[in-house]
């Protein structure tokens, strides 16, 4: 099950940071989470995401392949996520973006985290698939 979990997470990272290095125009105003709320276009930067989110697919299709070696990557995916997630939080309760990010950010963003950091706490010791 940690292996689907892993490769699954591996495919939607790569599809993402693909799209934000080719595409980085379309992926600011077509992705799914009121980009734009979180202020103006800079290709530049979206393009700096893609290499973070392209990274972060390696990670995650490594822990794939080394079940049994992944904690110390997996703590690190967490660490981004939890961060990730915490910077919208923060920017939600003060007003920087607007409360239907609550909505909008759950699915992508706040439980991506929580579930990194359940399996995280839960998984102390990955078991090969």
């Amino acid at each position: 099950m940690l292996k689907i979990f892993y490769f699954v997470a591996f495919l939607l990272n790569l599809a993402n940071g693909l799209w934000m290095l080719l595409f980085p125009l379309s992926w600011y105003t077509d992705f799914p989470a009121a980009i734009p709320h979180t202020g103006p276009f800079n290709s530049h930067f979206v393009r700096d995401l893609g290499v973070v989110y392209l990274t972060v697919s390696l990670g995650f299709a490594w822990c794939a392949q080394h079940l049994d070696r992944s904690r110390p990557v997996h703590l690190g995916l967490t660490f981004f996520f939890s961060g990730h997630a915490l910077i919208h939080l923060f920017e939600i309760l003060t007003g920087r973006m607007p409360q239907s990010h609550w909505i909008i950010d759950t699915p992508i963003v706040f439980l991506p985290a929580s579930d990194c950091s359940c399996r995280s706490v839960c998984q102390k010791t990955p078991r090969r698939d």
